[in-house]
């Protein structure tokens, strides 16, 4: 793994946002001594973890103990290759790893699966401390000089295997971005870099946490809470009977809330305020981060070209499936010629709606959109999120989501019962070739919220955890566990979930395909595994776009009393809502995608390039307080430097791929022979080919921004 970068997208990108800071703390030792057990919990016979009765203490021993024998593997491997003439890259170093990593692998998928599962029986600072023991062993392979000299060798004088190249590749990529290449004095340069990285990205971090808890805003009034929906008001309170007062805070589930909901102008003003302003010293000057991002940049700047890139953009680009920043900017160029227009056609319209509604203001400001959009939104197309989600019991949504994975991915998935879990509500399936008799993968399946050992956050209800990979070499199956927030049953009403909910599932279970359905000869490429950033959630998206097809709405919807199917005017208000704002939204990230890659490869002063940039892609004034460079976290302590514009990417492949789904609609057998497609690529090759060359294998060119556009209802401006 890159000092600069990891390549496990389920590690680096995903646990940054989801770590609790709350539960109780079990003191363990930081490497545990074998247990006395004679049966060890961690994997039965079947392969299977005995989740009822994994411990911390399990966990911990068994982490300590596999990740020494890994480091102590890579030295074995150094000093056997020193011994030869010639060196067989793939048996002398792929394979054995293979062979040994296998083990630490499943501990350390046990552990994240109990951590998001059961906090109870796995606190945060426990996982935490086996999570950085973990990353830090299985970086070392990455950081051998000897393992890298031999990789590069290969590449020059073995003929090769697709796949194996593609692996031998990887080893010599992060070998190169953790600055094997370099002499002496570089590598201390680029080592007192990172360092210095470190320290201020820390301070970053303490400084937003800081300002982000301080702003507490108390409200008594019952009116101004009166349209807000129960959960969002029980979030708020600081009752236990959910009444008030109540609290506005900037955790992003109770802001975007708050800002969709408050009737009260100068309110949502004072939010917005807080929010946009963190960071900037326009209050207090300790916890300003204006210096602190201009360092990070600085640093970056100086770590490209010690490693011999031209700036840190170029940097991000050796991970991603662009290519160049050229490429992305393009493609950001070409989206906003429809986006822009969108923007300034849906602003007019819904200031015309808020004036007749007796909004008083001369524009609709960034404090008001979220909440005229959402009144908006409810007036034109009378949906109603409540109404909507008795269409879809759990249960009747699973049976059509497997039955879609059968008739497109000939397998089967089968609930097997008496697998040991770790809560009673979590249930574990097999998945069969439609040709064999025996399972190929299995994945955990944990559906809802308990309040007393799952975290619960409304923006991010739903995790993939990859707990095992497939490997010919060390003869693994794909295992996974999927873990989800949803309603519980109640009484004699089933679990409903709403439509955020099923985009939720049909997105996660997208990865878990991609994970359980992999073909790879290698752990290494395996599933999710050294998918480029901007497209390792294609396949989630894909599956969360089929739910605005008549078709799959109809497999998966029964009124949970009735048993009709949604109804046609219900399905055609939901589609309207998907693309109502889409210019506006769309913008939105599209500036943020640009303004990341300005700030990582020019030299300008932040507010200079905001200042520059906001008109070309925002159509409101750019307040002077507004300073939200300063608490850009995801691009200046999470893992998104020079990548923010990932996020668009793989929605604009993804809407490519699901057009080739579209194009056939009704069709059965064309449908089926692109589901073949489907599963002979993306799901099929994981990250053993690189993924412009598996959109070439399914679509038979390059990618388009046109699905996208034309799927978010926008046209291209006329002038």
């Amino acid at each position: 793994m890159a000092l600069l970068m990891g390549r496990n997208l389920l590690t680096k990108r995903f646990f940054s946002h989801s770590l609790r800071r709350n539960g109780y703390i079990v003191l363990v030792p930081e490497i545990g001594e074998d247990l006395p057990d004679n049966k060890n919990p961690l994997q039965q016979d079947d392969g299977l973890p005995e989740f009822n009765n994994v411990t911390i203490e399990h966990c911990m021993a068994a982490i300590g103990r596999q990740t020494l024998e890994f480091e102590t593997d890579i030295k074995r491997i150094e000093q056997e290759l020193t011994k030869k003439d010639h060196v067989d890259f793939i048996k002398d170093v792929v394979n054995h790893l293979e062979k040994h990593g296998s083990a630490l692998d499943m501990t350390w998928g046990i552990a994240k699966t109990l951590y998001l599962g059961n906090s109870a029986l796995m606190p945060t600072k426990s996982y935490i401390a086996i999570h950085e023991r973990a990353k830090r062993a299985r970086a070392t392979k990455y950081n051998s000089p000897k393992i890298y000299r031999a990789a590069i060798e290969s590449l020059q004088t073995e003929k090769l295997a697709p796949e194996e190249e593609r692996v031998t590749k990887k080893f010599v990529l992060e070998g190169k971005l953790n600055g094997l290449l370099l002499d002496e004095h570089h590598v201390a340069q680029l080592t007192d870099n990172l360092n210095k990285q470190a320290q201020e990205k820390h301070k970053f971090k303490i400084k937003y946490e800081t300002i982000t808890r301080k702003f507490n805003q108390k409200i008594v009034d019952h009116q101004v809470m009166a349209g807000f929906p129960r959960d969002v008001a029980a979030g708020m309170s600081q009752n236990p009977n959910g009444e008030g007062p109540w609290v506005v805070n900037l955790q992003p589930h109770i802001y975007q809330a708050f800002m969709e909901y408050c009737p009260d102008r100068t309110l949502r003003w004072n939010a917005w305020n807080a929010n946009v302003s963190r960071g900037s010293g326009y209050g207090d000057k300790e916890y300003e981060n204006s210096t602190t991002i201009q360092e990070i940049r600085f640093l970056r700047q100086d770590q490209a070209k010690i490693l011999g890139f031209k700036n840190y953009g170029e940097v991000s680009m050796e991970t991603k499936m662009a290519g160049s920043v050229e490429n992305v900017q393009k493609t950001i160029g070409d989206l906003l010629l429809h986006a822009k227009p969108a923007q300034d056609e849906e602003l007019k319209t819904l200031l015309n709606f808020a004036t007749d509604c007796m909004f008083k203001g001369e524009r609709i400001e960034l404090w008001d959109y979220d909440y005229w959009k959402r009144k908006q939104c409810r007036s034109l197309f009378e949906y109603d999120d409540l109404k909507l989600q008795e269409y879809f019991p759990l249960n009747k949504v699973l049976d059509g989501l497997f039955d879609m994975c059968e008739n497109l991915f000939d397998v089967k998935i089968k609930q097997r019962a008496n697998v040991p879990v770790w809560h009673k509500d979590v249930r574990f399936f097999d998945v069969f070739e439609s040709h064999s008799s025996a399972p190929v993968a299995g994945f955990y399946f944990d559906p809802y919220a308990r309040s007393s050992d799952k975290s619960h956050m409304r923006q991010n209800a739903g995790w993939m955890v990859g707990i095992q990979n497939h490997s010919r070499i060390a003869e693994t199956k794909p295992l996974a566990a999927l873990v989800f927030n949803f309603q519980q049953p109640i009484e004699n009403k089933p679990s409903l979930l709403t439509f955020q909910d099923l985009q939720t599932l049909y997105y996660r279970f997208g990865q878990t395909l991609q994970h359980i359905l992999s073909r790879t000869t290698f752990a290494e490429v395996s599933g999710l595994s050294n998918i480029e950033w901007d497209a390792v959630e294609v396949t989630g998206h894909v599956l969360s776009m089929s739910l605005l097809n008549k078709s799959t709405i109809d497999a998966i919807s029964s009124h949970y009393l009735s048993e009709d199917k949604l109804p046609q005017h219900m399905f055609d208000s939901l589609v309207n809502v998907q693309r109502h704002t889409a210019g506006t939204d769309l913008c939105k990230e599209l500036y943020l995608s640009a303004l990341d890659l300005e700030l990582h490869t020019t030299k300008d002063y932040w507010l200079d390039i905001v200042k520059r940039m906001w008109p070309q892609y925002r159509s409101f004034p750019l307040d002077k307080v507004d300073s939200h460079p300063c608490n850009f976290h995801q691009v200046f302590y999470d893992e998104w430097a020079a990548a923010y514009f990932s996020r668009v990417w793989s929605k604009m492949i993804a809407a490519d791929v699901y057009s080739a789904f579209h194009e056939v609609r009704g069709q059965e057998k064309q449908t089926k022979d692109v589901g073949k497609r489907f599963r002979d690529t993306f799901l099929a090759l994981g990250g053993g080919t690189h993924p412009n060359q598996v959109f070439r294998n399914f679509r038979g060119r390059d990618p388009s921004p046109k699905a996208l556009i034309a799927s978010l209802g926008l046209k291209k401006s006329k002038n």
